[in-house]
Order: structure tokens, then sequence, then C-alpha cells
């Protein structure tokens, strides 16, 4: 895998059922000289992919290798019970996994649950993918089992679903080869995790503002003014406009009190 001196896009697998959609506006943002590739692959196909180095990152469903990947778990989904709409079960909100005992449930290939024991009864074959047992479940063959995003995925308007309360849960991460954590997959774990465009945890890619020169303050005193000979008068020494004290007349040119006749 290469880095981003020497590739010129990130290469994003996803697995069926995760929307990447907002990471990506996000990425296109920040990093418009990057081209975000998108890739599909089934769960198998993007552990592969990472292994070969043919996808820089992968939104994947746990668990792991974690001896191969390092991974970030984002969030767990809801599991639901995929029935036609007319089913007696389409009348409660919520089902068990005793409500399907007698149910037939379909369990295809792909399955992404990690089952201890299979609810209900087992189909007479497994499809090869949960497309083909949506098209089981609508023929009225029985009922499938998946995390929500995959009933979005594959909605019908002849199917409907139920939350099933206590059946296994399926995580999704964002997992990448631990030993190519380049730039871009930092980058990208950056926009995963929400942080700021410059967010000292991630990398910065936009230099570091210039300070700001402090502009010298401004001196509001001064050197005490010298008061003026022979008295301390305010603002100007000495007087205004030639001006002197009133009790002695009027000043000549030369300066001396005038003598009156």
């Amino acid at each position: 895998m290469t880095d981003s001196a020497d590739s010129p896009s990130f290469r994003l697998a996803y697995v069926p059922g995760v929307t990447p959609a907002k990471w990506a506006r996000t990425w296109q943002e920040r990093l418009p000289d990057v081209p975000l590739v998108l890739l599909q692959a089934t769960p198998a196909e993007a552990s592969a992919m990472l292994r070969e180095g043919t996808a820089d990152a992968a939104f994947v469903r746990l668990p792991v290798d974690r001896a191969v990947f390092s991974a970030i778990p984002l969030y767990t989904e809801t599991t639901v019970v995929v029935v036609p709409k007319d089913h007696v079960i389409t009348a409660a909100d919520e089902v068990t996994l005793d409500d399907l005992a007698d149910e037939v449930v379909i369990h295809p290939l792909d399955d992404v649950l990690d089952w201890e024991r299979l609810p209900g009864e087992p189909a007479f074959e497994r499809p090869a993918t949960t497309a083909d047992a949506i098209e089981l479940v609508a023929a009225n063959i029985g009922v499938l089992v998946v995390p929500q995003s995959l009933a979005r995925l594959h909605h019908r308007r002849d199917l409907t679903y139920r939350t099933l309360v206590d059946a296994p849960q399926s995580g999704v991460a964002l997992a990448w080869p631990e030993d190519a954590t380049t730039d871009l997959v930092e980058d990208f774990i950056g926009i995963v995790r929400g942080r700021t465009v410059n967010s000292t945890r991630g990398r910065d890619r936009q230099p570091p503002a210039e300070p700001k020169a402090e502009r010298p303050r401004q001196k509001t005193g001064g050197a005490p003014r010298k008061a003026a000979p022979g008295g301390a008068g305010r603002g100007r020494a000495g007087g205004a406009k030639g001006g002197g004290a009133k009790a002695g007349g009027r000043r000549g040119t030369g300066g001396k009190p005038r003598r009156r006749s």
C-alpha cells in the first residue's frame, strides 16, 4: 500500500448495509486534491482487499483479525426478523427468539451474525446471499434474521421487519492493515472520529497561523513640564497669549508694569 506521496487517491471499501456518504462528503471538503474511491465489497472481499493492498481502509463487520488489522468500532446494529407484511409476527412491535421456534428461519451463506444456536427450524437449503434469502421470504418459504441496515437495503413493499430483542448483533468498524497506517489513513480516522480540521490529535494539513505582532503601547504621560518662572501655571507655562497677572496691570513691551500718572 502506498502513502499519499505516491498514490493519487484513497481507496475505501465498505460492506453492504454501511453508508459512507457523510464521511465521503467531509473528505471531499477537507482533501479536495485527493479523490476518494469507494469500493463496495462483501465482508469476505473487504478483508481480502485490505490484505492484498487494493484498499487502504474498509468499513467492515466485526470481528476482524486483530493480529493483522487495526480497527475502530463505530456502532452496533439492531437485529430484526424480515417477514411478509401479513405475517402473524407483525402484530407485535418486538419479538424474541422463542417467537421463531415454529418458523422456518433462512440462513444465507453470507450471514453476518455470530450464532451459537440457530433459531427456529432450518430451511431445506442455504441460499448463497442475503438478497437470495429475501426472495425466499417474499415467496413465503420462511423468515430471515439480519442487521437492520440489511433489511433496509433489501426493502420490498411486500415485506416488513420487527426488532428481535435477544438475537446476536452485528458491529461495524473502520479497519486497515496494522502495518500500513499511512497519513491518508490517519486523515480518514480523524474524519470518522469527528475531529475538526485543526485538531491536534489528527494530522494538521494547514500551516499554523503567524503570530500577530504586538503593537507598541503609546505612552500616556511624558516628562513633567517645568513650571513657568515666578509661578506654577497650568497648561501653557507663564499664562496664555502673553497674558500675565491681572493685578499688576497691563504689561508693555518691556515686560514691566507701567506707573500710573
